[in-house]
């Protein structure tokens, strides 16, 4: 079956359809990973856009249940160059094709995935609509596709109600705000012996300080940082309460905001298992994985200092404040979808605990 791919700018693509039958409007938005598409798909920080992934051959070692980072496929759609339809891999429990027809995910192949992402890094992120019928006239879908926006992000992906997860030895309790969270954020944890309670993104600052809980994870998430202002003000309040805070993407974001700081909307993103990004006190750079379209700008906090910054944009990917045992970073340090190079980052918010009880 053929299917459509029309930007905003009026470019049309012609491929084949391997998903759901049907059509969809997004957010445009390329993936520079080589591995990791189902970790991809499954991310909450995607609600809301179309993914390309650059990386031309999508799909050759399948599917499995293990690597999900959510409870189901979270893009709008999905653009590959080339579908492997003989995958070929010991943990596999299905094709990816199969896959995004079960969580019914408009996807094409066929698309000149070079070009559309030139044309994005060129033009910058903008809508799209995917469509399988086959009288598709994108004229029809021009309004629509013009005026589509990303509102109620983290609304829409949170956990409805809080849950837990149980380490072996459960020496520190950790509340996680479900800001869109990855699973291997609580993982991450939970092997480094922490009871994880994960909350709604809009809880109160008051019921986690009532909590009586070590520290607090700020997780990734999808949508402007903006729009979260309610989170915000329970950040502020926990910075004051001076209990350790380590926050990841949109965690780092909403920090950045509630001290004052600006965030602005990238061109095109950061996408990908292969940021570099150097650490300054460290005097190394590390290979990241990352997923986001807001950034931090700026970092005139006086209480505030940057730790990390991009080697390829020299963006802002990590701030310290000085006033409060609280950091946080731009990119992912539990990856799934790529490096483990910068798992260090737990490691030091778990020493923050240990001195907050040590005092």
């Amino acid at each position: 079956m053929k299917a459509f791919l029309a930007l905003e700018d009026g470019t049309v693509f012609e491929g084949t359809s391997i998903g759901a039958e049907g059509e969809v409007i997004g957010e445009i938005v390329f993936n520079t990973a080589m591995t990791g598409y189902q970790e991809a798909l499954t991310d909450p920080s995607y609600y809301g856009q179309i993914m390309t992934m650059t990386f031309p051959l999508i799909g050759n070692y399948g599917v499995n249940e293990e690597d999900q980072e959510s409870d189901k496929v979270q893009v709008r759609g999905f653009v590959v160059r080339e579908l492997c339809r003989q995958p070929a891999n010991w943990r596999m429990t299905g094709t990816l094709e199969d896959y995004l027809k079960r969580y019914n995910i408009v996807a094409v192949e066929g698309i000149d995935t070079r070009k559309l992402t030139k044309i994005i890094r060129e033009k910058g992120a903008m809508n799209g609509v995917i469509s399988t019928r086959g009288d598709f006239a994108p004229e029809r879908y021009a309004d629509a596709v013009k005026n589509y926006r990303i509102v109620d992000a983290v609304k829409s992906v949170t956990c409805p109600a809080p849950y837990e997860l149980k380490s072996e030895s459960g020496k520190y309790k950790v509340a996680l705000y479900d800001l869109g969270a990855k699973r291997n954020i609580a993982r991450s944890l939970v092997k480094r012996g922490c009871d994880v309670t994960v909350l709604p993104a809009f809880t109160p600052a008051r019921e986690v300080l009532g909590g009586g809980f070590d520290g607090v994870m700020l997780s990734n998430g999808p949508g402007d940082p903006k729009e979260c202002a309610d989170v915000i003000a329970a950040i502020k309040t926990l910075q004051q309460a001076k209990i350790p805070i380590f926050g990841i993407c949109l965690g780092h974001q909403l920090t950045a905001l509630a001290n004052g700081m600006d965030t602005e909307k990238m061109k095109y993103g950061h996408r990908g298992s292969n940021h570099p990004v150097t650490h300054l006190s460290r005097g190394r750079t590390f290979i990241t994985s990352q997923n986001h379209g807001y950034v931090v700008v700026g970092g005139g906090a006086e209480h505030a200092e940057i730790t990390h910054y991009n080697l390829n944009d020299h963006t802002v990917e990590g701030m310290r404040y000085k006033d409060a045992p609280v950091f946080t970073v731009q990119f992912h340090p539990e990856a799934s979808q790529g490096p483990l190079d910068t798992e260090y980052l737990f490691d030091d918010f778990i020493q923050l605990m240990e001195v907050r009880k040590n005092a």
